[in-house]
């Protein structure tokens, strides 16, 4: 019979404890979620700054109409462009609706020319996300792999290259670890080997640095910044940071902006407010700092071993998949909710309890995690 691959491959994933399934959410805030009229503590969404619980008011229109490059493009994408690329010193940016389309679009049409994808090399950070790694496997340029967050492996690989054009592709803060990358390191290097930088702030931006501005407060300025506004912004979307050379290049071959309609008119204006709002947010990001601090110290006390995170992402690893599942319900049972995740998200025998904190949890609130996962774990 056709397509039999299909069952065969459902039953060998439910075999394993890595099947997925969709869970229909009644209500969600950064603090609290109810599901199935249950209401629980919620430690899995990445609304680090609780910005998405804030009501967004104004006359919106739905829908720009066609691509950015027929008539889609409007005046209120040009300004949060031009917003973004003041505050974070760009010369132009241009906007998609997913980081993930960002990052593989970006990096697909940038090694697009086979001629010129020939004498190019990505290196790439081993933990880097999914869409990263599928957008280098998408271009025409060699994809080289390098241990994470390790430098010496990293400028081995450049040593040994003979590409004429190089790129360094990392994550800020990684989605699944929560550990940072050595930013000053990795443009040092890409200095000396006269290699581009480019950086996926998703989880750093509106979190890391005295102003909320991620890696580029750190004085590191990668040659291509891409930051997402589905976290600590708390909306939709996401925009890539380069220079005008970069973005007219894009403009002329990036495939998945000429032929997809162009973001919203109502989710860039939100994301504007959204911007504003997160520039301003300097209690909140102090508040998710302190529950940070918090988190580690308690779980260090209860001899809970955490990862080296300072992140508001702290996985608890605990390997077996389907033991990681069994602590994601017995948490449940207790009213936490949190993500068990799994390969191959994660590399093989990693499975985690992923912890994430917002600025919205409250002391008592971690307190009790902390109280449940020495129990569970």
């Amino acid at each position: 019979m056709a397509f039999e691959f299909i069952d065969q491959a459902l039953e060998d994933k439910a075999r394993d404890a890595l099947q997925r399934r969709r869970i229909c959410i009644d209500k969600v805030s950064a603090r609290h979620i109810q599901v199935d009229g249950q209401q629980y503590l919620n430690f899995a969404s990445n609304d680090y700054l609780a910005l998405a619980d804030q009501a967004v008011s104004g006359d919106f229109v739905a829908g720009s109409k066609s691509s950015a490059l027929v008539t889609g493009y409007q005046r209120t994408h040009r300004l949060l462009e031009a917003k973004l690329c003041n505050l974070l010193g760009y010369e132009r940016a241009m906007l998609f609706a997913s980081g993930f389309g960002a990052n593989f679009s970006v990096l697909s049409t940038l090694f697009h020319d086979n001629k010129a994808g020939q004498d190019s090399a990505i290196f790439q950070d081993k933990l880097n996300h999914a869409s990263l790694i599928d957008g280098g496997l998408n271009s025409s340029a060699k994809l080289v792999r390098f241990n994470h967050n390790d430098m010496g492996h990293l400028r081995a690989r450049l040593e040994k290259t003979r590409a004429q054009n190089k790129l360094i592709v990392s994550e800020g803060i990684f989605s699944m670890d929560g550990d940072g990358a050595p930013l000053h390191e990795l443009k040092s290097l890409a200095d000396t080997h006269s290699a581009w930088l480019m950086i996926d702030d998703a989880h750093s931006f509106g979190v890391c640095g005295e102003n909320g501005l991620g890696s580029v407060e750190s004085n590191v300025r990668p040659d291509i910044l891409v930051i997402t506004f589905g976290k600590a912004m708390g909306c939709q979307g996401a925009a890539v940071l380069s220079s005008k050379r970069v973005i007219d290049y894009m403009v002329q071959f990036n495939r998945e902006y000429t032929y997809s309609t162009a973001m919203s008119p109502a989710l860039a204006e939100i994301a504007s407010t959204q911007l504003e709002r997160l520039c301003d947010s300097h209690s909140a990001r102090e508040a998710l700092h302190r529950h940070i601090a918090q988190f580690k110290a308690i779980c260090g006390d209860a001899g809970i071993p955490v990862q080296a995170s300072n992140s508001a992402i702290q996985p608890i690893v605990l390997g077996d998949a389907q033991s990681t599942l069994n602590a994601q319900q017995r948490l449940a049972q207790k009213g936490i909710w949190l993500t068990a995740i799994r390969p191959p998200t994660v590399p093989h025998n990693t499975a985690r309890l992923r912890v994430t904190l917002t600025a919205a949890h409250q002391q008592a609130d971690i307190e009790y995690l902390v109280q449940c996962l020495k129990e569970v774990v």
